[in-house]
């Protein structure tokens, strides 16, 4: 079966999702986030994509990325994968791919949406039980935006900013939602986004 085009919209933020082939381990320690970052950083500079959130879990990852053209974001995936797919391989004596396939990716068209998707995003952790509270996870955005940790690779998007008027409102605004956690019928439909590739689309 012929693949589906791939949609990417400069100037929107598209959530993305690449998962381990057959569930294996992206990363399996500290160096491996490391340099993963270190790409993405490099990668998302290279390409003009901006990146406003992330979650690296074990076997898969999120991101919120703003591509400033139609061919950035797929660029910097393909940029991420030639370097850490081999590395990654010589490093933990295997063979073969990496990823399940191409990544996922859907298209935040609503603003209403787009707190709700990061929120989504930097929760993972905390709903596989890995941490209690998102800031306490190491490998995601959360630190930034919920403590003001200082993260070089992420982006400020507008909607964050528009929380409070100085970084401590924002980052105890955001703490807050949170805490609040995502409802179920939020989890429900955020997971059918990223199985059909559309979320949050003007009726």
């Amino acid at each position: 079966m012929a693949r589906g085009r791939r949609v990417c919209l400069p100037g929107l933020t598209h959530h993305v999702v690449q998962r381990g082939n057959n569930r294996c381990t992206l990363f399996w320690s500290t160096p491996d986030y490391e340099l993963f970052l270190s790409l993405l950083q490099h990668e998302s500079a290279r390409y003009a994509v901006a990146i406003q959130a992330y979650a690296l879990m074990t076997n898969h990852f999120h991101l919120m990325a703003t591509p400033t053209d139609e061919t950035g974001l797929s660029a910097m995936m393909q940029g991420i994968g030639r370097t850490y797919v081999p590395v990654f391989n010589f490093k933990h004596q295997r063979t073969g791919g990496l990823w399940e396939g191409r990544y996922r990716s859907f298209i935040i068209e609503r603003e209403d949406y787009w707190l709700t998707c990061m929120r989504y995003v930097e929760l993972n952790p905390v709903r596989a039980g890995m941490v209690s509270t998102s800031e306490q996870y190491r490998w995601s955005s959360a630190r930034a935006h919920v403590c003001g940790h200082e993260d070089p690779l992420l982006a400020t998007h507008d909607l964050y900013l528009r929380l409070g008027t100085t970084p401590d409102q924002r980052q105890r605004a955001w703490h807050a939602i949170c805490q609040a956690g995502t409802p179920d019928g939020e989890l429900a439909e955020m997971r059918e986004a990223i199985r059909r590739g559309r979320w949050g689309q003007t009726p």
